[in-house]
């Protein structure tokens, strides 16, 4: 029989001392390996999640911002006199009588909160670009025209210096009044007043 010396069982029990911890080293990496496979789909799941979500709450936001410009052209169609009014005031806001001013400004004060409403949406990244783009061109359509442009001097004040900067722009682009070229707008007159 050989003999073993205490050297030599000391190696031994180092050798098994060292198994043991390199099988415990190697199960602690085969977890962390595992943890990751099981923790990349999720993460992939919740950026998923979350990009849907983004989807969806831009598109509740244009559709509450759609149906708030639907409601308020609504009040064009459904009367004549405001429409009378209208159109008399986009050609001078200072020849309207004082009732006449109070509800065109009335109007275009809804009209411009909503596009300062939309402005902001397309800075936050609700809006597209080529939905602010769409926005953008209505708004310079009706801002070309005299009597706007009158009105925006008396209230300006009641928007922010950001919305305010894009409306002062587009004024100074000097865009030509075209919304309403063809509606012979001449022909609008004021309502007679009863003495």
């Amino acid at each position: 029989m050989s003999q073993i010396s205490d050297n030599q069982m000391l190696d031994s029990g180092s050798e098994c001392k060292m198994l043991i911890r390199m099988n415990w080293e190697m199960l602690a990496a085969i977890g962390q390996l595992a943890a990751v496979f099981v923790g990349i789909p999720s993460l992939i799941y919740l950026a998923v999640q979350i990009r849907e979500q983004t989807k969806e709450r831009r598109q509740s936001a244009v559709n509450v911002l759609t149906a708030q410009w639907g409601d308020l052209t609504c009040a064009l169609h459904d009367s004549a006199e405001l429409s009378a009014i209208f159109l008399r005031g986009v050609q001078s806001f200072a020849d309207l009588d004082a009732v006449s001013k109070l509800r065109f400004s009335s109007f275009f004060n809804r009209f411009f909160n909503h596009f300062e409403a939309m402005y902001f949406s397309y800075l936050d990244g609700i809006l597209t670009a080529s939905a602010w783009g769409k926005i953008d061109r209505t708004l310079s359509d009706f801002i070309a025209y005299p009597g706007i442009q009158q009105w925006w001097q008396t209230r300006k004040h009641w928007h922010t210096e950001e919305f305010g900067h894009v409306v002062e722009a587009i004024i100074a682009r000097g865009d030509e009044p075209k919304a309403y070229s063809t509606y012979n707008l001449r022909e609008i007159v004021a309502p007679e007043t009863s003495s």
